[in-house]
């Protein structure tokens, strides 16, 4: 596996449509994923000490966070309706290698901030309803 820059992690927000098109979510500075797995413990008393777990069942998640510069862009529009709607959309993370995940997310937390003299910024914090795929 190649060295892949962060600048190219990106975050987009589908537009409702059908079929789906994505926009990239401007201005984001950083960006953060979380790939989690509740594990099923199926360990007995002939499991030696050792735990077991049981393969493919659990509950998976996928958590995004990013932190970015406000530049008012269709997507940040469409991302804070959501937030404030408490809807969820579809969402992708696209990386420069070209591999892409794709699923429906709800905006978890979005906040605003800035300073005097200084620009506007937000972070905000995604997390997966329903499966992600990877293409």
């Amino acid at each position: 596996m190649s060295v892949e820059k962060g600048s190219a992690f990106l975050l987009k927000v589908g537009d409702g449509g059908t079929p789906v098109v994505y926009a990239t979510v401007a201005g984001m500075r950083t960006t953060q994923m979380s790939i989690n797995g509740e594990p099923v413990n199926v360990t007995h008393k002939d499991s030696g000490g050792w735990r077991e777990l049981l393969s493919g069942a659990g509950v998976r998640s996928v958590s995004v966070s990013g932190a970015g510069v406000f530049t008012g862009s269709a997507a940040e529009t469409r991302l804070r309706s959501n937030a404030l709607g408490g809807s969820l959309d579809d969402y992708e993370l696209a990386f420069e290698s070209g591999a892409k995940m794709r699923g429906r997310f709800l905006v978890a937390r979005l906040d605003y901030a800035g300073d005097y003299n200084g620009e506007r910024n937000y972070t905000l914090a995604l997390e997966s309803s329903g499966e992600v795929v990877a293409l």
